[in-house]
């Protein structure tokens, strides 16, 4: 069996090579002179050829020490490198960090703790993806994103499978009313004053959500508009042409000339949000620092959610 080369040897090997003397290199590395010659003499029978000739003073680079020079330089070099990278991702000096997000969790909360992380950690190269749950979570198993921001609620539960989820806020609704509705002003509705109304929907979950609080509350919904965009709705509201409803993390995103009033949460229960990772495996050191900025941003939305509410 041929003998390995011990990276430490070659350490060693170019100390002595650049100096000319085992007494030097030991002085340059804090070895004994004795040291060095056993780890000097373990690599010539490594190498099976002899690396220097002993001389009166001093040692010099056989031919065959010549040739393992320039490969115990390129491999030592390439360690130097790889620590360093390695470094980088720990001290978050480096490295990449690949995000996804559902369509209004980039309203608000995704932006601040991007902002905030890219603040601190300007070297970590970051990309941001949007989707719908289901597809997050189909890029987060496949390994196409480091980290999802989903969203779940009681008619559209998560499968949890594999995943290691943390929670972030609960998102809860409010609706969209024209600046000249009646009940502007009203503080918390309840869906069951609402059942006369006129709404404007789209083809998405938000609309499920509006069917099965609706029926809860004895009515179903008159949808006569249908747009899935979300300007296209806030259009068609400040039109005066049905109200809608808004998560509350879009509530920064609205424009200025509709009003928002909150829904009372025993009608339409709020949609848990998470930051989701793959359980079981290791979270490189981007994910963990940016879960840290995903709750402070988190619970600011949060408070001006609370505040919205209030006031």
């Amino acid at each position: 069996m041929e003998a390995v080369m011990d990276t430490a040897w070659l350490e060693v090997f170019r100390e002595v090579a650049r100096r000319g003397s085992f007494t030097a290199a030991a002085k340059a590395l804090g070895y004994t002179q004795s040291a060095i010659s056993r780890q000097i003499s373990s690599l010539e029978s490594a190498a099976d050829a002899p690396l220097f000739d002993r001389l009166p003073r001093g040692v010099r680079l056989t031919a065959e020490g010549h040739c393992l020079l320039g490969h115990a330089e390129a491999v030592l070099d390439r360690l130097d490198t790889a620590r360093s990278d390695l470094a980088a991702l720990r001290d978050l000096a480096g490295g990449r960090l690949r995000i996804g997000a559902f369509p209004t969790a980039d309203a608000s909360l995704i932006p601040r703790a991007i902002a905030a992380f890219q603040h601190s950690h300007p070297k970590v190269t970051l990309s941001l993806v949007e989707h719908l749950t289901p597809d997050q979570l189909t890029q987060l198993h496949s390994g196409d994103i480091d980290l999802a921001v989903v969203s779940t609620a009681p008619s559209w539960p998560l499968d949890t499978d594999r995943l290691d989820l943390h929670h972030l806020l609960d998102d809860t609704m409010f609706v969209a009313l024209p600046p000249t509705h009646p009940l502007v002003g009203q503080g918390v509705l309840r869906l069951a004053q609402l059942a006369e109304e006129r709404w404007v929907a789209g083809r998405g979950r938000l609309d499920d959500t509006l069917i099965t609080a609706s029926a809860r509350a004895g009515f179903r919904p008159r949808i006569e508009l249908m747009t899935a965009e979300w300007i296209a709705k806030q259009g068609l509201v400040a039109a005066g042409l049905g109200i809608t409803l808004i998560p509350s993390l879009a509530v920064d995103a609205t424009r200025p000339d509709i009003a928002l009033a909150p829904l009372h949460r025993d009608d339409v229960p709020a949609r848990a949000v998470y930051a989701a990772t793959l359980d079981g495996l290791t979270k490189p050191p981007a994910v963990t620092a940016f879960l840290e900025y995903l709750d402070t941003a988190a619970a600011e939305v949060t408070d001006e959610i609370a505040s919205r509410v209030n006031s």
